[in-house]
C-alpha cells in the first residue's frame, strides 16, 4: 500500500446538457481507461438511439447504470491517476444524484469542476449547484466554459460567460482569483488532456492539469474520532462488524468507544479489537480509511446504519433539537413549521420536524431579511430549528464540518441542504 498517490474525490457538476458526462467520458477515453473499439461501439448505440455526439456520455452513463445495478466496475473506471493523485470521479447527472451523492459522505467532494456550455451560459441548476457546493464545504472550484467548438472558440463569447460566472461564484463566497476557468470542447477534446491549438489566446491549465493544482485536502487526524456506521455485518470467527468510513480522528485496537444512539438512544460501550482494510488488519485507523471494526460487547441487534462509533471519552451529542442554517433548493410549494421530511446527515437518514423558522438570510450579504418568517420557498436561505423525530448524532459546523452538513429530502426529491449550528443536546 505504501506509495499510493493520495485519494481525490472530484464532483462534476453543472446544468443538465451542458457536456458533464461527455467531458469525463473524453477524459477518461484520453487517459487509456476505454479503448478505440469500446467507443466506436458507443458511437453505433447512440446513433441508433438517435443522439449522435453522445458516445463520450454513454461511457459514463453505461457504467453508472452499471452501478445502479449493483455491478462492481473495473475500479480504473472511476478512477484516474494523475502525476500527483488518484482522482475518483463522481458525475452529477441531476439534482438528485449529486446532492445524495455529496451527503452519504462516502464520496465527500474535495473539489468540484463546475461545466457552463458557452452558449447558454449561467443556467437555473448552474446556480444551484454552486450553492450546494457552497453550503455542503465544497472549498475548491474550477470552472469548464465548455462547447467552445459551437462559438468558434470566440474568446470574445469566452469572456462574456466569464463574467456571469465570477459574479455568481462571488456572490455564493468563492473566491475567484484563485480560480481558472478553462475553455474547452469536451466533445472534440480541447483542453481536456491536450492544449488545443483551437485556444491559442487561453494559456492556463487543461482539465486533466486542473485536477493536480487542487490542495490536498487535509486530513481531519486531529479532531475527535467519528466514524458513522454505512453498514452492519456478521462475519463467521469474528463477530458483529461494523464497516464505514473514519469521517475525523483515528481509531486502533484496545480503544474504549462508544456507538450512538444505537438501538437504545443511549449509546452502548465497548472495545475495539480489531480494524480491518482491504483483508489487512490495521495497528491504526485514520480519517479517510474505509474500514470495518469488531468491537468487544457489541452485537449485530444493538446497532444500525447511521449509529456513530466515537471514543468514549469524546463522545458527540444526542440531538434534542437543533439550529441549522438552510437553503431551500426545490419545494413544490412552501415550507412551514410543522413540516415533517428526512434529514440525511452522514450515514444517518431521520424524520424531522420544523420547529421554528428562525429568520430569512440575505444570502449575497449574510444580513437578516425577516426575523420569524411564515414560510420559505426555494431559493431561500434561512436559520430554522429542527427536531430529530428518532436518536440523531449530529455536531456543529465549528466543532466538526464533517458531521454537520446535511441534505432534507421529501418526495423523493432534494427539497433543502444546510449545515447544523447549533445542538441542544438529548439529556442521556
Amino acid at each position: 500500500m505504501a506509495g499510493e498517490k493520495p485519494n481525490f474525490n472530484i464532483i462534476f457538476v453543472g446544468h443538465v446538457d451542458h457536456g458533464k458526462s461527455t467531458a469525463i467520458g473524453r477524459l477518461l477515453y484520453e487517459s487509456g481507461l476505454f479503448s478505440e473499439q469500446e467507443l466506436t461501439k458507443m458511437r453505433d448505440v447512440a446513433e441508433k438511439l438517435g443522439k449522435k455526439g453522445f458516445e463520450f456520455a454513454f461511457v459514463m452513463d453505461r457504467l453508472k447504470e452499471e452501478r445502479e445495478r449493483g455491478l462492481t466496475i473495473d475500479l480504473a473506471y472511476r478512477k484516474i491517476i494523475t502525476k500527483k493523485y488518484q482522482v475518483t470521479i463522481i458525475d452529477a447527472p441531476g439534482h438528485r444524484d449529486f446532492v445524495k451523492n455529496m451527503i452519504t459522505g462516502t464520496s465527500q467532494a474535495d473539489a468540484a469542476i463546475l461545466v457552463v456550455a458557452v452558449q447558454h451560459g449561467v443556467m437555473a441548476q448552474t446556480k444551484e449547484h454552486v450553492w450546494l457546493c457552497r453550503t455542503m464545504g465544497v472549498e475548491q472550484i474550477a470552472v469548464l466554459i465548455n462547447q467552445m467548438d459551437t462559438v468558434n472558440y470566440s474568446q470574445e463569447k469566452y469572456n462574456k460567460v466569464l463574467e456571469d460566472v465570477k459574479n455568481l461564484l462571488k456572490m455564493t463566497g468563492y473566491k475567484v482569483e484563485k480560480i481558472n476557468f478553462i475553455p474547452a470542447s469536451a466533445y472534440y477534446g480541447d483542453n481536456i488532456t491536450k492544449k488545443s491549438e483551437n485556444l491559442k489566446w487561453y494559456n492556463g491549465p487543461t482539465l486533466l492539469e486542473q485536477f493536480d493544482l487542487f490542495e490536498p485536502p487535509k486530513k481531519p487526524v486531529d479532531m475527535p474520532l467519528r466514524m458513522p456506521i454505512e453498514n452492519v455485518y456478521t462475519i463467521t470467527g469474528v463477530g458483529t462488524v461494523p464497516v464505514g468510513k473514519i469521517l475525523t480522528g483515528k481509531m486502533k485496537p484496545g480503544d474504549k468507544v462508544i456507538i450512538l444512539p444505537a438501538r437504545t438512544g443511549k449509546g452502548i460501550v465497548g472495545e475495539v479489537k480489531t480494524i480491518e482494510m482491504h483483508h489487512e488488519q490495521l495497528k491504526e485507523a485514520i480519517a479517510g480509511d474505509n474500514v470495518g471494526v469488531n468491537i468487544r460487547g457489541v452485537g449485530k441487534q444493538d446497532i444500525a446504519r447511521g449509529d456513530v462509533i466515537a471514543l468514549e471519552t469524546e463522545a458527540p451529542p444526542v440531538a434534542e433539537e437543533f439550529l441549522a442554517q438552510i437553503i431551500v433548493i426545490n419545494h413544490p410549494t412552501v415550507i412551514a413549521p410543522g413540516y415533517q421530511p428526512v434529514l440525511h446527515v452522514h450515514t444517518a437518514q431521520v424524520p424531522v420536524r420544523f420547529l421554528e423558522l428562525v429568520k430569512k438570510i440575505d444570502p449575497k450579504t449574510g444580513s437578516v431579511l425577516q426575523e420569524k418568517p411564515d414560510f420559505l420557498k426555494k431559493g431561500d436561505v434561512a436559520i430554522v430549528k429542527l427536531k430529530p423525530m428518532k436518536p440523531l448524532v449530529i455536531e456543529t459546523q465549528q466543532k466538526n464540518p464533517y458531521m454537520s452538513r446535511f441534505a432534507i429530502r421529501d418526495m423523493g426529491q432534494t427539497v433543502a441542504a444546510g449545515v447544523c449550528i447549533e445542538v441542544i443536546p438529548k439529556k442521556l
